[in-house]
């Protein structure tokens, strides 16, 4: 979101942007489909398309021909190999990439609108990319790259109507998660039960934001999506547990010190939910770092819930 919002502020401010954009790698290249950076005509750049001398040599190019308004659509392939002579990056890392520069003005302004009007409500979109421009489509497109020859390609991006990571708890730990979580990708939604909380009204990474009853959290949970439940009260993470469990998640954890989840699912054993259901919940919650600040707890959380959707989805 951040990064079509400073390409729209270009564009506003009347200045040429050459939008950089991997649309096709192979091997261990370090820039990955999908990988976008821009640079406008007053120097300004942000993203990355893999770094090292390839993306030096890319920029430098970018911002003479934005000075000499020499402005057309490229086509470039780049092999990472030390031996290979045409198209050689000056890498060495192995693997290939190819990159598509762009160049917008102040015309491309409504594409840019849709799309981040289309991110902030996670709603269905496709950024197309051909050799004639930039696109957007208010639907999913299922074809990604097709290649005919460097003047007739395609390719297609779904940015928006992405996973849903719920956060149950807008405390410190919250507002955290909420950063990695949208930095991974992830739509986020957050809940809290208490009104003017300062953690959740300077949360900025979070696309919803809701005050609810935790008695009623199921009707807000939607299935197959992600789940952490990090409330500031051991009775409401028990009850929002026991609420939710049955809902099919990707993925369910619980914050909480290994004596709190084991008091924790010793009085739901009693209360007749079965250790099989109990083991599907990640508990507590993350990965076992040592972790001790909100921003590390985060991050083990982060890095949990990578590891699951790039396994199991």
């Amino acid at each position: 979101m951040k990064f079509y919002k400073q390409l729209l502020s270009k564009l506003q401010d009347n200045q040429n942007v050459y939008l950089l954009s991997v649309i096709e790698n192979v091997g261990s290249s370090p820039g990955r489909q999908g990988f976008k950076m821009f640079i406008a005509q007053d120097g300004f750049m942000t993203g990355s398309i893999g770094g090292g001398i390839m993306e030096y040599q890319f920029v430098e190019k970018v911002k003479k021909d934005l000075k000499a308004e020499k402005l057309e659509i490229l086509f470039k392939r780049q092999i990472h190999q030390k031996k290979e002579g045409k198209d050689n990056s000056g890498m060495i890392c192995s693997g290939e990439q190819t990159v598509v520069f762009h160049p917008l003005n102040k015309k491309d302004i409504p594409v840019i609108k849709k799309i981040i009007t289309s991110i902030k409500q996670n709603t269905k979109g496709t950024l197309e990319l051909n050799h004639q421009g930039v696109f957007f489509h208010n639907t999913v497109l299922e074809k990604q790259f097709e290649f005919h020859n460097q003047q007739n390609w395609t390719f297609k991006e779904q940015l928006a109507y992405k996973e849903v990571f719920f956060i149950i708890g807008g405390g410190h730990v919250g507002l955290a998660s909420s950063q990695i979580m949208n930095y991974l990708g992830f739509y986020v939604v957050i809940f809290d039960n208490r009104k003017d909380l300062n953690t959740l009204e300077k949360n900025e990474f979070a696309a919803e934001k809701h005050i609810v009853d935790y008695q009623e959290i199921e009707k807000y949970i939607l299935p197959n999506n992600f789940v952490a439940i990090m409330t500031s009260n051991f009775n409401d993470d028990k009850q929002i547990l026991t609420k939710i469990i049955n809902i099919p998640h990707h993925y369910l954890g619980v914050l909480g010190s290994r004596a709190k989840v084991k008091t924790m699912f010793k009085e739901l054993r009693k209360k007749g939910f079965s250790k099989e259901q109990l083991d599907k919940v990640f508990a507590p919650i993350g990965f076992p770092i040592k972790s001790q600040t909100p921003k590390e707890i985060a991050i083990s959380i982060g890095a949990q819930v990578v590891e699951v959707r790039n396994t199991a989805l």
